[in-house]
């Protein structure tokens, strides 16, 4: 992550906002792909104001295996006995199903993720029922995984929040209408 494109008063904004947010979950019925859009492919360029985050999805691999016939069985030719059972061997392939891709996306800037932020992130997952541990201000391993709990059914399947995911979860404000 790099530079900074948004202060901390839109931050604050939604922090107070989302301040009383009662735990519990919440509703939700299917969910727009809202943050799909929001990544790509090449990451910042020289002089690109905002943070951003890299997300790597592996190459997704596909075993196959079947079993080629070697030799036929053979029968005794009056009674139809098998005297020699027919042989196989194994074959085994792979084959890559997606290849490895790399995508880049806006997110908060570290500097910006105050504890103050980071426990009403956690209340405002909590409200949505994704998040079910203490209110701590800290960005920890069920944090993200409550992060990514949000984000990947809105297209962006990263523990990393993004800035868009912050936007959409009343964190801070929307930036130039985006």
């Amino acid at each position: 992550m790099r530079g900074r494109d948004w202060g901390i008063g839109a931050m604050v904004a939604g922090a107070v906002a989302l301040g009383g947010c009662a735990p519990g979950p919440v509703a939700e019925g299917p969910v727009a792909p809202t943050l799909a859009a929001q990544w790509r492919a090449e990451g910042p360029q020289p002089g690109e104001k905002g943070c951003f985050a890299r997300q790597t999805r592996p190459a997704v691999v596909e075993t196959e295996t079947e079993q080629v016939l070697v030799a036929a069985e053979k029968r005794d030719p009056a009674t139809g006995e098998i005297l020699r059972p027919a042989t196989y061997r194994t074959k085994t392939h792979q084959k890559i199903v997606s290849p490895r891709a790399e995508w880049w996306f806006a997110a908060p800037c570290a500097a910006d993720l105050t504890p103050e932020i980071v426990a009403t992130l956690q209340r405002a997952l909590a409200a949505r029922g994704l998040y079910r541990g203490p209110v701590t201000g800290v960005l920890d391993e069920p944090t993200h995984r409550a992060i990514r709990a949000y984000q990947a059914p809105r297209g962006l399947d990263s523990a990393t929040l993004s800035l868009r995911g912050a936007q959409e979860l009343g964190l801070i404000a929307w930036l130039d209408g985006k």
